[in-house]
């Protein structure tokens, strides 16, 4: 069974910057999505942004300059850089893996990952 594990969540002031790191274990392919999503009380899930194997990568329109995704093929590991962070950033940040390619239509749905990490919060004060 392919584990997520996320690291790096913590608490900040607004202004400041996280790292967040996902790492996925037993994965049978090499060719994934990996994604970021984060969720607050009451609200729907959010996809902040996306990447796979062969460097396709999406980041909503609204994060762009602030968020930026990356992934360590061999350690199959992808990391949520967050500069500039605001109080309305803060939330449960979790990933979320898939086999193949992110789909620019379809990177964004939940239902589109078959795996899900534990998620980690981030809070942001002002």
């Amino acid at each position: 069974q392919v584990q997520l594990v996320e690291r790096g969540g913590g608490s900040v002031q607004s202004g400041g910057s996280l790292r967040l790191s996902c790492t996925a274990s037993r994965l049978e392919y090499d060719y994934y999505c990996m994604a970021w999503f984060r969720q607050t009380p009451g609200k729907e899930r959010e996809g902040l942004a996306s990447i796979d194997t062969r460097r396709n990568t999406h980041v909503v329109d609204s994060l762009q300059g602030r968020f930026t995704i990356s992934l360590d093929n061999l350690k199959n590991t992808s990391e949520l850089q967050m500069v500039s962070l605001k109080p309305d950033d803060t939330a449960m940040y979790s990933c979320a893996a898939t086999y193949g390619a992110c789909s620019s239509s379809s990177w964004f749905n939940t239902q589109w990952y078959f795996f899900w990490g534990q998620g980690t919060q981030v809070t942001v004060s002002s």
